[in-house]
């Protein structure tokens, strides 16, 4: 996120903003690289999503993350494991579990997992898995936190592959499953509402009054922050803007779930970040997308400086380039 102490920001009158900047700077083409999406698990998501939006509700835990947690754990309901014994989140026996059994080379051989009668009973079980005393702190997280989520699990140990919580993520945005957590499906999703059919009749999106935003500078980019319950539409409403431009220069869908404190570009980013800014060392947490957004560069910029397609997952360690 852009620091707002930085002496090249500068609170900006928004009337200025938009009578004098944002008319010259309209003239963004989004080239932003999307993710193929794969039609296995686009249909795990049909199948599930719905379950894992129960589970949310009773369990406090991001439906965003049980389903990214069930399409990586199976391979979108593919493995073994799950075909033949509904085991949907790679749960192993542990010393409580008294039900049936099944038995796979792991991290060691011949390994002991639970078995379940059904799907929805290894969704269920799954719930109250993360409800031992090593997830404990996950449940202090927003619900609709899931970079947040994906760190803890990672972190609590909930799997041994350091890339887990970097995959668990880009799954998430890769197929807009963090509308599940607001309770309505993907923009792709035609199995019900979506969230453009949704929005216009629920009251959390709120209507704005224009021109009462306030502005910043960093990066030679203008930019405001979010507050809670915005959307791109909210914002344009604000700014006088089109929600699709909006989305655009963020390299986002037009439903793409904001966070209070999210940084929205108002203008195309840049092609390469600004001085000193060359290189990135990635953390865990991060996506392309979140990269791109810190430094005000394009995601498909980001890419291609790199030498990467949309398939690429950021490895905590692994240096980007940014100019």
């Amino acid at each position: 996120m852009p620091n707002l102490n930085d002496n090249m920001t500068e609170r900006l009158n928004i009337r200025f903003l938009v009578g004098v900047c944002l008319i010259a700077l309209f003239a963004c083409a989004l080239n932003a690289q999307q993710a193929k999406r794969n039609s296995v698990y686009m249909n795990y998501i049909y199948k599930h999503s719905d379950e894992a939006i129960s589970q949310m509700k009773y369990h406090k835990i991001p439906a965003s993350i049980t389903m990214a947690q069930g399409l990586l754990e199976t391979g979108a309901g593919t493995s073994s494991l799950a075909v033949e014994h509904n085991n949907h989140f790679g749960i192993k026996c542990h010393k409580t579990w008294t039900g049936p059994r099944a038995y796979r080379d792991d991290d060691r051989r011949n390994e002991c997992f639970r078995s379940y009668s059904s799907w929805r009973d290894s969704y269920k079980d799954h719930s109250i898995f993360l409800k031992q005393a090593r997830y404990r702190e996950l449940f202090r997280l927003a619900p609709d936190d899931y970079r947040g989520w994906a760190k803890g699990l990672q972190q609590c140990g909930y799997a041994t592959d350091r890339g887990y919580a970097n995959r668990l993520i880009k799954i998430v945005e890769d197929y807009e499953l963090y509308a599940l957590d607001k309770g309505y499906y993907p923009s792709w999703y035609d199995g019900g509402k979506s969230f453009r059919q949704m929005k216009s009749r629920n009251d959390k999106y709120r209507k704005s009054s224009p021109l009462l935003r306030d502005a910043y500078l960093s990066y030679n980019l203008l930019y405001v922050l979010a507050e809670d319950g915005d959307t791109f539409q909210s914002i344009a409403d604000d700014m006088g803007m089109k929600p699709h431009k909006l989305a655009k220069y963020n390299d986002a869908p037009e439903d793409f779930v904001l966070k209070k404190g999210d940084v929205v570009y108002l203008q195309a980013k840049h092609n390469r970040a600004e001085p000193p800014y060359y290189t990135y060392v990635v953390r865990v947490g991060d996506s392309m997308h979140s990269i791109a957004q810190r430094f005000g560069v394009k995601m498909s910029k980001l890419y291609k400086m790199n030498n990467a397609d949309g398939d690429y997952l950021p490895l905590e360690g692994d240096v980007l380039r940014l100019r």
